[in-house]
């Protein structure tokens, strides 16, 4: 037989975590997965576009490491938690910004993240993951976070903002910038 979709017990606005504890669906834990969730739902659309191939790789790499860290953020209770965000994702995301950076000329104003589709998507991938990593430093007040769960959202947005300068510079050669 074929499970549901649904199980309805969500609705009366509550929802469980790993380990089955409800939470309500307005929890500040909850926003944090789920706007993770979101992310990874905008880098799937920008992996959708015409940009490298070994972007579109990096990007799946990161999808997956969000899948990841989500289910450390869907978890109150330590015991439950069988997989975090190791200091190796953050050193391979520091890796992907630095090879990126490298080739690209030096920053002399602020960008405009506008130009292009899949630059303009990157910015807003850029801008959720700025929006998550202030959600779980609210929750991190108030709950065990590991500390690798920021760092990791700290440095995928500056892996963002360095992809945007790429994409705009490799296919479209320019960049859009403040007066």
């Amino acid at each position: 037989m074929k499970s549901k979709v649904y199980t309805r017990t969500g609705d009366k606005g509550s929802t469980s975590l790993v380990g089955g504890a409800r939470i309500a669906k307005n929890h500040i834990r909850l926003e944090a997965y789920g706007t993770i969730d979101e992310l990874n739902s905008f880098l799937g659309l920008l992996r959708s576009q015409e940009i490298p191939a070994e972007d579109k790789e990096t990007i799946f790499r990161i999808q997956n490491d969000l899948f990841l860290l989500g289910g450390v953020l869907a978890t109150a209770d330590e015991k439950y938690l069988y997989q975090n965000i190791e200091q190796s994702h953050i050193a391979w995301l520091e890796e992907k910004i630095d090879e990126i950076d490298a080739n690209l000329p030096p920053l002399s104003r602020f960008v405009i993240p506008s130009g292009y589709q899949s630059t303009a998507i990157c910015h807003v991938c850029r801008t959720i993951c700025r929006r998550a990593e202030r959600i779980i430093c609210t929750l991190a007040e108030t709950a065990a976070i590991p500390d690798t769960i920021t760092v990791y959202v700290n440095r995928l947005s500056d892996f963002l903002f360095v992809l945007a300068r790429r994409i705009d510079i490799k296919y479209h050669k320019e960049e859009f910038f403040s007066p």
